[in-house]
């Protein structure tokens, strides 16, 4: 799976460098442009998975620029990062459509926890429009009741043992990558985040050990494979 793509607007060069770094070493691509011209440009060609814009930009300003991506775009999460403190301004911004508001100076710890939330809400959003009853097996599991069928009965699963059992399917027999997981199941990717995610993959294994032809697998250092084996 790809590294989530984030579209940084920030004409501040300092602060633009910083965000920029510090997401990367979080594992995101980070494009960073220097005004709101070259963003929607940049929004255009690059399709990025969540953008983050200032709004006092030269040339096109945050609030001109969401506009325009809005009419192309109304799910592209959009977080704003701004020095305006006004009522009226934070009220303005959401009814342009910006999804989350950060008001400067801010901690790149709340920026990391703000986007990941996003891609977790934009995750489930976009999985209540696809498909959600999959074959796995002697199984049918059902991700939007959160119900696995099998042979000797119906297991009511928890959300989150349904949304990581559901991105091992749509992955099948593929690497499911750790850190995207636990970005999109947990929101951070972090130690205990980790190890709470082993005890999941530990009681989904136990669930399909029914089947012998089922199998979910540790790739070690890179994540986890479903088997499923004809």
């Amino acid at each position: 799976m790809e590294a989530v793509k984030i579209l940084v607007a920030e004409d501040e060069p300092f602060l633009g460098k910083i965000v920029k770094e510090s997401l990367e070493l979080k594992g995101f691509n980070v494009l960073l442009v220097q005004d709101g011209l070259k963003a929607y440009a940049a929004f255009r060609t690059w399709q990025p998975t969540v953008c983050v814009f200032d709004i006092m930009m030269p040339i096109k300003d945050g609030f001109s620029l969401i506009e325009d991506v809005r009419k192309i775009d109304e799910q592209m999460p959009i977080i704003f990062l701004t020095a305006k403190s006004l009522t009226n301004d934070v009220v303005k911004g959401f009814e342009l459509g910006c999804n989350d508001y950060l008001k400067k100076p801010f901690s790149m710890e709340e920026l990391i926890v703000r986007i990941n939330a996003l891609l977790s809400r934009s995750f489930i959003k976009k999985n209540n429009d696809e498909q959600h009853v999959f074959e796995i097996g002697d199984f049918i599991f059902n991700s939007k009741s959160q119900e696995l069928n099998k042979p000797k009965g119906v297991v009511k699963l928890s959300f989150r043992e349904s949304v990581l059992l559901k991105l091992l399917v749509e992955n099948k027999n593929e690497v499911l990558n750790r850190k995207m997981a636990l970005e999109l199941v947990w929101g951070e990717d972090n130690f205990f985040n980790a190890r709470s995610m082993d005890v999941f993959i530990t009681k989904l294994r136990k669930y399909l050990k029914e089947d012998k032809r089922l199998e979910i697998v540790n790739i070690r250092g890179i994540g986890y494979k479903l088997i499923i084996n004809s």
